[in-house]
Protein backbone atom coordinates (compact mmCIF):
# COMPACT_ATOMS: atom_id res chain seq x y z
CA UNK A 1 0.00 0.00 0.00
CA UNK A 2 1.36 3.41 -0.99
CA UNK A 3 2.29 5.85 1.74
CA UNK A 4 2.13 8.87 -0.58
CA UNK A 5 -0.56 11.48 0.09
CA UNK A 6 -1.50 14.05 -2.55
CA UNK A 7 -1.10 17.47 -0.89
CA UNK A 8 -2.90 20.75 -1.57
CA UNK A 9 -0.89 23.68 -2.90
CA UNK A 10 -1.75 27.00 -1.25
CA UNK A 11 0.41 30.07 -1.79
CA UNK A 12 3.10 27.91 -3.35
CA UNK A 13 3.43 25.59 -0.35
CA UNK A 14 2.28 22.03 0.23
CA UNK A 15 -0.53 21.72 2.74
CA UNK A 16 -1.49 18.36 4.23
CA UNK A 17 -4.99 17.72 5.49
CA UNK A 18 -5.85 16.01 8.76
CA UNK A 19 -8.11 13.49 7.00
CA UNK A 20 -7.52 11.58 3.78
CA UNK A 21 -9.27 9.21 1.41
CA UNK A 22 -7.95 6.33 -0.70
CA UNK A 23 -7.41 6.74 -4.44
CA UNK A 24 -7.86 3.36 -6.13
CA UNK A 25 -6.88 1.96 -9.50
CA UNK A 26 -9.91 1.37 -11.76
CA UNK A 27 -7.95 -1.52 -13.27
CA UNK A 28 -7.00 -3.52 -10.18
CA UNK A 29 -9.02 -1.92 -7.39
CA UNK A 30 -5.82 -1.56 -5.39
CA UNK A 31 -5.06 1.61 -3.43
CA UNK A 32 -2.64 3.80 -5.38
CA UNK A 33 -2.19 6.53 -2.76
CA UNK A 34 -4.14 8.81 -0.45
CA UNK A 35 -5.39 12.34 -0.97
CA UNK A 36 -6.23 15.01 1.55
CA UNK A 37 -9.85 16.01 2.22
CA UNK A 38 -10.14 19.77 1.93
CA UNK A 39 -12.37 21.59 4.40
CA UNK A 40 -14.01 25.00 4.13
CA UNK A 41 -11.00 26.40 6.00
CA UNK A 42 -8.66 25.03 3.32
CA UNK A 43 -10.88 26.52 0.62
CA UNK A 44 -10.82 29.91 2.35
CA UNK A 45 -7.03 29.81 2.62
CA UNK A 46 -6.75 29.06 -1.10
CA UNK A 47 -9.05 31.96 -2.01
CA UNK A 48 -7.19 34.37 0.26
CA UNK A 49 -3.85 33.39 -1.26
CA UNK A 50 -5.24 33.91 -4.76
CA UNK A 51 -6.73 37.27 -3.84
CA UNK A 52 -3.42 38.57 -2.47
CA UNK A 53 -1.42 37.25 -5.44
CA UNK A 54 -3.91 38.78 -7.85
CA UNK A 55 -2.89 42.30 -6.92
CA UNK A 56 0.45 41.73 -8.65
CA UNK A 57 -0.45 39.10 -11.25
CA UNK A 58 -3.03 41.31 -13.01
CA UNK A 59 -0.19 43.81 -13.70
CA UNK A 60 2.46 41.18 -14.43
CA UNK A 61 4.12 42.00 -17.79
CA UNK A 62 2.49 40.13 -20.67
CA UNK A 63 5.88 39.03 -21.98
CA UNK A 64 6.76 37.38 -18.66
CA UNK A 65 3.36 35.67 -18.54
CA UNK A 66 4.01 34.42 -22.07
CA UNK A 67 7.43 33.07 -21.15
CA UNK A 68 6.10 31.14 -18.14
CA UNK A 69 3.44 29.50 -20.32
CA UNK A 70 5.98 28.60 -23.02
CA UNK A 71 8.27 27.13 -20.37
CA UNK A 72 5.39 24.97 -19.14
CA UNK A 73 5.08 23.40 -22.60
CA UNK A 74 8.74 22.42 -22.49
CA UNK A 75 8.38 20.96 -18.99
CA UNK A 76 5.38 18.82 -19.96
CA UNK A 77 7.38 17.29 -22.77
CA UNK A 78 10.40 16.69 -20.54
CA UNK A 79 8.23 15.05 -17.85
CA UNK A 80 6.08 13.10 -20.32
CA UNK A 81 6.65 9.59 -18.92
CA UNK A 82 6.05 10.68 -15.33
CA UNK A 83 2.89 12.62 -16.19
CA UNK A 84 1.51 9.84 -18.38
CA UNK A 85 1.96 7.29 -15.59
CA UNK A 86 -0.12 9.34 -13.14
CA UNK A 87 -2.98 9.38 -15.63
CA UNK A 88 -2.66 5.72 -16.54
CA UNK A 89 -2.71 4.74 -12.87
CA UNK A 90 -5.59 6.94 -11.71
CA UNK A 91 -8.07 6.73 -14.60
CA UNK A 92 -7.05 3.48 -16.31
CA UNK A 93 -6.02 5.31 -19.47
CA UNK A 94 -4.04 3.50 -22.15
CA UNK A 95 -0.72 5.16 -22.96
CA UNK A 96 -2.13 6.43 -26.26
CA UNK A 97 -4.89 8.41 -24.51
CA UNK A 98 -2.38 9.80 -22.01
CA UNK A 99 -0.08 10.93 -24.84
CA UNK A 100 -3.03 12.46 -26.69
CA UNK A 101 -3.74 14.51 -23.56
CA UNK A 102 -0.14 15.61 -23.16
CA UNK A 103 0.33 16.49 -26.83
CA UNK A 104 -2.80 18.65 -26.82
CA UNK A 105 -1.69 20.32 -23.57
CA UNK A 106 1.69 21.19 -25.09
CA UNK A 107 -0.12 22.73 -28.05
CA UNK A 108 -2.47 24.53 -25.66
CA UNK A 109 0.41 26.14 -23.80
CA UNK A 110 2.14 27.22 -27.01
CA UNK A 111 -1.01 28.61 -28.60
CA UNK A 112 -2.13 30.43 -25.46
CA UNK A 113 1.31 31.95 -24.89
CA UNK A 114 0.94 33.71 -28.22
CA UNK A 115 -2.46 35.11 -27.25
CA UNK A 116 -1.49 36.70 -23.93
CA UNK A 117 -0.85 40.05 -25.59
CA UNK A 118 -3.77 39.74 -28.04
CA UNK A 119 -6.43 41.10 -25.67
CA UNK A 120 -7.19 44.61 -26.89
CA UNK A 121 -9.41 47.50 -25.86
CA UNK A 122 -11.06 50.13 -28.08
CA UNK A 123 -11.36 53.90 -28.37
CA UNK A 124 -14.94 54.50 -29.54
CA UNK A 125 -16.17 57.83 -30.88
CA UNK A 126 -18.09 59.65 -28.17
CA UNK A 127 -20.37 62.66 -27.68
CA UNK A 128 -19.04 66.11 -28.54
CA UNK A 129 -16.48 67.28 -26.02
CA UNK A 130 -15.81 63.79 -24.67
CA UNK A 131 -13.23 61.11 -25.34
CA UNK A 132 -13.58 57.51 -24.24
CA UNK A 133 -11.74 54.23 -24.06
CA UNK A 134 -12.92 50.72 -23.31
CA UNK A 135 -10.31 48.63 -21.55
CA UNK A 136 -10.40 44.93 -20.74
CA UNK A 137 -9.46 43.85 -17.24
CA UNK A 138 -9.11 40.42 -15.62
CA UNK A 139 -12.08 39.33 -13.51
CA UNK A 140 -9.96 38.54 -10.45
CA UNK A 141 -10.00 35.23 -8.58
CA UNK A 142 -11.45 32.34 -10.62
CA UNK A 143 -12.75 29.02 -9.33
CA UNK A 144 -11.83 26.21 -11.77
CA UNK A 145 -13.22 22.67 -11.57
CA UNK A 146 -12.30 19.87 -13.99
CA UNK A 147 -13.15 16.15 -14.32
CA UNK A 148 -11.04 13.00 -14.49
CA UNK A 149 -11.65 11.65 -17.99
CA UNK A 150 -9.24 13.90 -19.94
CA UNK A 151 -7.51 15.24 -16.85
CA UNK A 152 -4.58 17.07 -18.42
CA UNK A 153 -6.59 18.67 -21.24
CA UNK A 154 -9.61 19.68 -19.16
CA UNK A 155 -7.63 20.53 -16.05
CA UNK A 156 -5.07 22.65 -17.89
CA UNK A 157 -7.62 24.65 -19.88
CA UNK A 158 -9.64 25.33 -16.72
CA UNK A 159 -6.69 27.22 -15.22
CA UNK A 160 -4.61 28.33 -18.21
CA UNK A 161 -7.04 30.70 -19.91
CA UNK A 162 -7.83 32.62 -16.70
CA UNK A 163 -4.09 32.79 -15.89
CA UNK A 164 -3.29 34.08 -19.37
CA UNK A 165 -5.91 36.81 -18.94
CA UNK A 166 -4.35 37.98 -15.65
CA UNK A 167 -6.69 36.19 -13.22
CA UNK A 168 -5.56 34.09 -10.28
CA UNK A 169 -7.09 30.67 -9.74
CA UNK A 170 -8.33 28.26 -7.11
CA UNK A 171 -8.27 24.86 -8.82
CA UNK A 172 -10.55 22.25 -7.26
CA UNK A 173 -9.27 18.98 -8.68
CA UNK A 174 -11.05 15.68 -9.22
CA UNK A 175 -11.09 13.21 -6.35
CA UNK A 176 -10.67 10.48 -8.98
CA UNK A 177 -7.46 11.92 -10.45
CA UNK A 178 -5.95 14.16 -7.74
CA UNK A 179 -2.29 13.35 -8.42
CA UNK A 180 -2.77 13.93 -12.15
CA UNK A 181 -4.40 17.31 -11.54
CA UNK A 182 -1.77 18.14 -8.92
CA UNK A 183 0.85 17.64 -11.64
CA UNK A 184 -0.63 20.54 -13.64
CA UNK A 185 0.11 22.86 -10.74
CA UNK A 186 3.58 21.35 -10.38
CA UNK A 187 4.38 22.04 -14.05
CA UNK A 188 3.31 25.68 -13.86
CA UNK A 189 5.15 26.20 -10.59
CA UNK A 190 8.33 24.76 -12.10
CA UNK A 191 7.83 27.10 -15.06
CA UNK A 192 8.04 30.08 -12.73
CA UNK A 193 4.42 30.92 -11.86
CA UNK A 194 4.52 33.13 -8.74
CA UNK A 195 3.26 31.73 -5.43
CA UNK A 196 -0.46 32.11 -4.83
CA UNK A 197 -1.37 32.67 -8.48
CA UNK A 198 -2.56 29.05 -8.80
CA UNK A 199 -3.81 27.21 -5.71
CA UNK A 200 -4.94 23.59 -5.57
CA UNK A 201 -7.36 21.70 -3.33
CA UNK A 202 -9.30 18.44 -3.52
CA UNK A 203 -12.03 17.04 -1.34
CA UNK A 204 -14.10 13.87 -1.16
CA UNK A 205 -17.75 13.52 -2.31
CA UNK A 206 -19.09 13.86 1.23
CA UNK A 207 -17.52 17.29 1.70
CA UNK A 208 -17.81 18.51 -1.90
CA UNK A 209 -21.19 20.30 -1.57
CA UNK A 210 -20.21 22.42 1.43
CA UNK A 211 -16.69 23.16 0.21
CA UNK A 212 -17.91 24.09 -3.27
CA UNK A 213 -20.65 26.38 -1.98
CA UNK A 214 -18.17 28.08 0.35
CA UNK A 215 -15.97 28.78 -2.68
CA UNK A 216 -18.77 30.03 -4.94
CA UNK A 217 -20.19 32.19 -2.15
CA UNK A 218 -16.84 33.76 -1.27
CA UNK A 219 -16.91 37.43 -2.35
CA UNK A 220 -13.36 37.20 -3.71
CA UNK A 221 -14.39 34.57 -6.30
CA UNK A 222 -15.46 36.58 -9.36
CA UNK A 223 -16.08 33.90 -12.01
CA UNK A 224 -16.31 30.11 -12.24
CA UNK A 225 -15.66 27.40 -14.78
CA UNK A 226 -16.78 23.79 -14.56
CA UNK A 227 -16.46 20.85 -16.91
CA UNK A 228 -18.44 17.76 -15.97
CA UNK A 229 -21.89 16.22 -15.95
CA UNK A 230 -25.05 18.16 -16.71
CA UNK A 231 -26.74 17.25 -13.38
CA UNK A 232 -23.81 18.69 -11.40
CA UNK A 233 -23.62 21.63 -13.80
CA UNK A 234 -27.25 22.50 -13.02
CA UNK A 235 -26.48 22.57 -9.29
CA UNK A 236 -23.43 24.78 -9.79
CA UNK A 237 -25.29 27.12 -12.16
CA UNK A 238 -28.04 27.52 -9.55
CA UNK A 239 -25.46 28.32 -6.86
CA UNK A 240 -23.66 30.73 -9.16
CA UNK A 241 -26.95 32.46 -9.92
CA UNK A 242 -27.74 32.70 -6.23
CA UNK A 243 -24.47 34.56 -5.66
CA UNK A 244 -24.63 36.42 -9.01
CA UNK A 245 -21.41 34.88 -10.29
CA UNK A 246 -20.85 34.35 -14.04
CA UNK A 247 -19.94 30.80 -14.99
CA UNK A 248 -18.56 28.88 -17.98
CA UNK A 249 -19.98 25.36 -18.26
CA UNK A 250 -18.98 22.50 -20.55
CA UNK A 251 -21.29 19.63 -19.70
CA UNK A 252 -22.58 16.32 -21.04
CA UNK A 253 -23.36 15.26 -24.58
CA UNK A 254 -25.33 12.84 -26.73
CA UNK A 255 -23.40 13.38 -29.94
CA UNK A 256 -25.10 12.29 -33.17
CA UNK A 257 -23.27 11.22 -36.32
CA UNK A 258 -25.31 11.39 -39.54
CA UNK A 259 -24.16 9.00 -42.26
CA UNK A 260 -25.80 10.11 -45.49
CA UNK A 261 -26.57 8.13 -48.65
CA UNK A 262 -23.52 9.45 -50.55
CA UNK A 263 -21.05 9.04 -47.67
CA UNK A 264 -17.65 7.37 -47.96
CA UNK A 265 -18.71 4.36 -45.89
CA UNK A 266 -15.18 3.19 -45.08
CA UNK A 267 -14.34 6.62 -43.69
CA UNK A 268 -17.66 6.89 -41.84
CA UNK A 269 -17.24 3.44 -40.28
CA UNK A 270 -13.71 4.19 -39.12
CA UNK A 271 -14.61 7.60 -37.68
CA UNK A 272 -17.84 6.44 -36.01
CA UNK A 273 -16.11 3.48 -34.36
CA UNK A 274 -13.33 5.70 -33.06
CA UNK A 275 -15.78 8.41 -32.00
CA UNK A 276 -17.93 5.94 -30.08
CA UNK A 277 -15.30 3.77 -28.42
CA UNK A 278 -12.16 5.86 -27.93
CA UNK A 279 -11.24 5.61 -24.20
CA UNK A 280 -14.28 3.34 -23.73
CA UNK A 281 -16.65 6.14 -24.74
CA UNK A 282 -15.77 8.12 -21.60
CA UNK A 283 -15.52 11.43 -23.44
CA UNK A 284 -18.19 14.13 -23.46
CA UNK A 285 -17.87 14.39 -27.27
CA UNK A 286 -18.20 10.63 -27.86
CA UNK A 287 -20.56 9.45 -30.61
CA UNK A 288 -23.74 8.12 -28.99
CA UNK A 289 -26.23 8.01 -31.90
CA UNK A 290 -25.41 7.02 -35.47
CA UNK A 291 -28.18 8.14 -37.81
CA UNK A 292 -27.79 6.32 -41.13
CA UNK A 293 -29.71 6.76 -44.39
CA UNK A 294 -31.82 3.68 -45.11
CA UNK A 295 -30.28 3.23 -48.58
CA UNK A 296 -26.80 2.56 -47.18
CA UNK A 297 -27.64 1.39 -43.66
CA UNK A 298 -26.97 -2.30 -44.33
CA UNK A 299 -23.65 -1.69 -46.07
CA UNK A 300 -22.60 0.77 -43.38
CA UNK A 301 -23.46 -1.67 -40.58
CA UNK A 302 -21.25 -4.31 -42.19
CA UNK A 303 -18.31 -1.92 -42.46
CA UNK A 304 -18.85 -0.54 -38.95
CA UNK A 305 -18.86 -4.00 -37.36
CA UNK A 306 -15.79 -4.98 -39.36
CA UNK A 307 -13.96 -1.86 -38.16
CA UNK A 308 -14.92 -2.54 -34.54
CA UNK A 309 -13.70 -6.13 -34.75
CA UNK A 310 -10.41 -4.95 -36.24
CA UNK A 311 -9.66 -2.21 -33.72
CA UNK A 312 -11.42 -3.59 -30.63
CA UNK A 313 -10.82 -7.37 -30.84
CA UNK A 314 -12.66 -9.85 -28.65
CA UNK A 315 -9.39 -11.46 -27.56
CA UNK A 316 -7.48 -10.16 -24.55
CA UNK A 317 -8.73 -7.95 -21.76
CA UNK A 318 -11.71 -5.72 -22.41
CA UNK A 319 -11.27 -1.93 -22.15
CA UNK A 320 -11.35 -0.39 -18.66
CA UNK A 321 -14.07 1.96 -17.40
CA UNK A 322 -13.57 4.25 -14.43
CA UNK A 323 -15.73 2.20 -12.03
CA UNK A 324 -18.31 -0.58 -11.78
CA UNK A 325 -21.14 1.97 -11.70
CA UNK A 326 -20.28 3.04 -15.25
CA UNK A 327 -20.37 -0.56 -16.46
CA UNK A 328 -23.66 -1.17 -14.67
CA UNK A 329 -25.19 2.00 -16.15
CA UNK A 330 -24.34 0.96 -19.71
CA UNK A 331 -25.62 -2.57 -19.19
CA UNK A 332 -28.86 -1.25 -17.71
CA UNK A 333 -29.42 1.10 -20.67
CA UNK A 334 -28.74 -1.70 -23.14
CA UNK A 335 -30.95 -4.26 -21.40
CA UNK A 336 -33.77 -1.73 -21.24
CA UNK A 337 -33.41 -1.11 -24.98
CA UNK A 338 -33.41 -4.82 -25.86
CA UNK A 339 -36.45 -5.44 -23.65
CA UNK A 340 -38.31 -2.78 -25.64
CA UNK A 341 -37.44 -4.15 -29.07
CA UNK A 342 -33.88 -3.06 -29.88
CA UNK A 343 -31.46 -5.51 -31.49
CA UNK A 344 -27.86 -6.15 -30.46
CA UNK A 345 -25.67 -5.89 -33.56
CA UNK A 346 -22.36 -6.31 -31.76
CA UNK A 347 -21.24 -7.26 -28.28
CA UNK A 348 -22.55 -9.20 -25.30
CA UNK A 349 -24.22 -7.30 -22.46
CA UNK A 350 -23.85 -10.28 -20.11
CA UNK A 351 -20.21 -11.08 -20.89
CA UNK A 352 -18.02 -11.80 -17.87
CA UNK A 353 -14.71 -9.94 -18.10
CA UNK A 354 -11.54 -10.14 -16.01
CA UNK A 355 -12.83 -7.38 -13.74
CA UNK A 356 -16.16 -5.67 -13.10
CA UNK A 357 -14.77 -2.38 -14.44
CA UNK A 358 -14.35 -3.73 -17.98
CA UNK A 359 -16.79 -3.71 -20.90
CA UNK A 360 -16.35 -4.31 -24.61
CA UNK A 361 -17.96 -2.16 -27.34
CA UNK A 362 -21.65 -2.77 -27.93
CA UNK A 363 -23.78 -1.61 -30.88
CA UNK A 364 -27.56 -1.64 -30.70
CA UNK A 365 -30.05 -0.96 -33.52
CA UNK A 366 -33.79 -0.31 -33.87
CA UNK A 367 -33.59 2.21 -31.04
CA UNK A 368 -36.76 4.23 -30.42
CA UNK A 369 -37.61 7.23 -28.18
CA UNK A 370 -39.28 4.97 -25.59
CA UNK A 371 -35.90 3.45 -24.71
CA UNK A 372 -33.75 5.09 -22.03
CA UNK A 373 -30.64 4.89 -24.21
CA UNK A 374 -32.27 7.15 -26.83
CA UNK A 375 -31.81 10.26 -24.70
CA UNK A 376 -29.57 9.28 -21.76
CA UNK A 377 -25.84 9.92 -22.08
CA UNK A 378 -24.20 6.50 -21.68
CA UNK A 379 -20.64 7.81 -21.19
CA UNK A 380 -19.44 4.34 -22.04
CA UNK A 381 -18.73 1.93 -24.91
CA UNK A 382 -22.23 1.69 -26.34
CA UNK A 383 -23.70 3.32 -29.43
CA UNK A 384 -27.15 3.30 -31.08
CA UNK A 385 -27.82 2.93 -34.80
CA UNK A 386 -30.99 4.50 -36.20
CA UNK A 387 -32.25 4.42 -39.82
CA UNK A 388 -33.85 7.45 -41.54
CA UNK A 389 -35.04 8.31 -45.05
CA UNK A 390 -35.04 12.14 -45.15
CA UNK A 391 -32.94 15.10 -44.03
CA UNK A 392 -35.84 16.34 -41.94
CA UNK A 393 -36.06 13.05 -40.07
CA UNK A 394 -32.29 12.94 -39.54
CA UNK A 395 -32.27 16.48 -38.09
CA UNK A 396 -35.26 15.77 -35.88
CA UNK A 397 -33.55 12.73 -34.31
CA UNK A 398 -30.17 14.48 -34.06
CA UNK A 399 -31.79 17.38 -32.18
CA UNK A 400 -34.18 15.26 -30.10
CA UNK A 401 -32.03 15.53 -26.97
CA UNK A 402 -31.40 18.03 -24.22
CA UNK A 403 -27.71 18.02 -25.12
CA UNK A 404 -25.91 19.99 -27.82
CA UNK A 405 -22.14 19.66 -27.55
CA UNK A 406 -20.89 18.22 -30.84
CA UNK A 407 -21.92 16.23 -33.91
CA UNK A 408 -20.73 14.73 -37.19
CA UNK A 409 -22.02 14.48 -40.74
CA UNK A 410 -20.67 12.11 -43.38
CA UNK A 411 -21.38 13.07 -46.98
CA UNK A 412 -19.44 13.73 -50.19
CA UNK A 413 -21.69 16.71 -50.97
CA UNK A 414 -20.51 19.81 -49.11
CA UNK A 415 -23.84 21.56 -49.72
CA UNK A 416 -25.63 18.72 -47.95
CA UNK A 417 -23.06 18.74 -45.16
CA UNK A 418 -23.41 22.47 -44.62
CA UNK A 419 -27.19 22.21 -44.69
CA UNK A 420 -27.04 19.63 -41.91
CA UNK A 421 -24.44 21.70 -40.06
CA UNK A 422 -26.76 24.71 -39.98
CA UNK A 423 -29.65 22.60 -38.73
CA UNK A 424 -27.97 20.62 -35.93
CA UNK A 425 -28.23 22.32 -32.52
CA UNK A 426 -24.69 21.78 -31.27
CA UNK A 427 -21.64 23.86 -30.51
CA UNK A 428 -19.68 22.08 -33.25
CA UNK A 429 -20.39 20.06 -36.39
CA UNK A 430 -17.59 18.04 -38.01
CA UNK A 431 -18.10 17.07 -41.63
CA UNK A 432 -16.39 13.76 -42.50
CA UNK A 433 -14.68 13.61 -39.10
CA UNK A 434 -15.58 12.01 -35.79
CA UNK A 435 -17.52 13.87 -33.11
CA UNK A 436 -14.42 13.94 -30.89
CA UNK A 437 -12.51 16.99 -32.07
CA UNK A 438 -10.70 19.58 -29.99
CA UNK A 439 -7.94 21.94 -31.10
CA UNK A 440 -6.69 25.21 -29.77
CA UNK A 441 -7.66 27.44 -32.69
CA UNK A 442 -11.35 26.48 -32.45
CA UNK A 443 -13.79 27.72 -29.78
CA UNK A 444 -15.05 24.76 -27.76
CA UNK A 445 -18.37 24.62 -25.95
CA UNK A 446 -21.95 23.53 -26.25
CA UNK A 447 -25.58 24.51 -26.70
CA UNK A 448 -28.70 23.65 -24.70
CA UNK A 449 -27.91 21.48 -21.65
CA UNK A 450 -24.31 20.99 -22.77
CA UNK A 451 -23.49 24.36 -21.23
CA UNK A 452 -22.46 27.85 -22.25
CA UNK A 453 -19.29 29.87 -22.67
CA UNK A 454 -16.24 28.84 -24.67
CA UNK A 455 -12.75 27.45 -24.10
CA UNK A 456 -9.78 27.59 -26.51
CA UNK A 457 -8.12 30.26 -28.61
CA UNK A 458 -8.77 33.94 -28.12
CA UNK A 459 -12.38 33.15 -27.12
CA UNK A 460 -11.01 31.13 -24.21
CA UNK A 461 -8.89 34.05 -22.99
CA UNK A 462 -11.60 36.68 -23.56
CA UNK A 463 -13.95 34.76 -21.22
CA UNK A 464 -11.78 35.93 -18.32
CA UNK A 465 -11.67 39.68 -18.96
CA UNK A 466 -14.47 42.21 -18.65
CA UNK A 467 -14.80 45.65 -20.18
CA UNK A 468 -14.48 48.90 -18.30
CA UNK A 469 -15.60 52.13 -19.95
CA UNK A 470 -13.59 55.27 -19.19
CA UNK A 471 -14.60 58.73 -20.41
CA UNK A 472 -13.17 62.22 -19.93
CA UNK A 473 -13.85 65.77 -20.98
CA UNK A 474 -11.54 67.09 -23.66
Amino acid sequence: MSTYTVPFIINGEERHAEKTFDVKSPDTGNVLHQCGIATEADALAAVEAAAVAGQQWRNFPATKRRDIILKAAEIVNNRRDELAQYMMDEVGAPRGWADFNLNLVIDMYKDTAGRVSAVEGTVPLCAEGLTSMVVKEPYGVVLAMAPWNAPYILGTRSVLFPLAAGCTVVFKGSETAPRTHRAIVSVLSEAGLPNGVLNYIVTDPAHAPSVTESLIGNPSIKKINFTGSTPVGRILAKLAGQYLKPVVLELGGKAPAIVWEDADLDLAAQQCAAGAFFFSGQICMATEKIIAHKKISGAFQEKLLGTIKQHFPSEGDAPILINTQSVDKNKKLLKDAVSKGASLLHGDVDAEETSKTRLRPIVVSKVTPEMDIYKTESFGPSVSLIEVESEEEALRIANDTEYGLTSSVFTENLRVGLRFARGIETGAVHINNMTIHDEMTLPHGGAKASGYGRFNGLSGVEEWVRTKTITWRN
